[in-house]
């Protein structure tokens, strides 16, 4: 029950489910989720450890930054897979899911290093 509960909380906010979806796409430094997003890196910073939490994301560090993805085949729990089909199910054609996706391809061609100057200190 405890992983359910940590993926219905993570699936409760629109800003994180707009946050996994521009993942689809491939992995994205938080900086670059900050700027797909335009919101406050703390706040990304809460959304995405709520997000790994709950097994929806696969984070990696590189130094100071970390990096997040969707899981691959068996890095997500059997719980966490069915979510992600939910959710790919349910905002597939969502038009605000389709402009994210084009803020995440903007973001991804912005290397990381351009954007974190912007959120240091």
């Amino acid at each position: 029950m405890k992983d359910l509960l940590a993926i219905t909380k993570a699936l409760s906010d629109e800003s994180r489910l707009r946050a996994l979806w521009m993942l689809r796409g491939g992995e994205l430094c938080v900086c670059q989720v900050i700027d797909a997003l335009k919101l406050a890196p703390a706040t990304v910073s809460k959304h995405m450890t709520l997000l790994h939490a709950a097994g929806l994301v696969v984070r990696r560090k590189e130094g100071k930054w970390a990096y997040y993805r969707w899981p691959k085949g068996r890095e997500a729990s059997g719980a966490a897979r069915a979510a992600l089909r939910f959710v790919e199910g349910c905002l597939g054609d969502d038009p605000a899911m389709k402009h994210d996706e084009k803020a995440a391809c903007c973001a991804r061609d912005t290397a990381p290093e351009d954007l974190c100057d912007c959120y240091r200190n």
